[in-house]
């Protein structure tokens, strides 16, 4: 018998998130974002999805992170601030 390999929707539902008020990402110019950045990659290059192009704005959805921490090395104008949640915040991955 095979087992089918796991989706990532799948992977990503096993992951439990204890989410801070406070975000750990930072844009530090949203405005950059839209008038200077060709391609936005941080839309494309994050495995959760965190940000979102909005009409006039991309949007961060920190709840979610996974803290691999793609997004800073994939911003090409160095735009995003990115540092680990507090203490005993962020993702908890289940394995198994």
């Amino acid at each position: 018998m095979t087992t089918k390999p796991m989706k990532i929707e799948d992977k990503l539902f096993l992951d439990r998130f204890k989410v801070d008020t406070e975000s750990h990402l930072r844009l530090v110019d949203g405005e950059k974002c839209v008038k200077e950045c060709e391609g936005q990659p941080c839309l494309y290059l994050c495995p959760a999805n965190v940000y979102r192009l909005e009409v006039d704005r991309i949007s961060v959805n920190y709840e979610g992170c996974l803290e691999c921490g793609s997004c800073r090395i994939a911003c090409p104008l160095l735009n995003i601030e990115w540092r680990f949640p507090k203490g005993g915040f962020g993702i908890a991955h289940k394995f198994g």
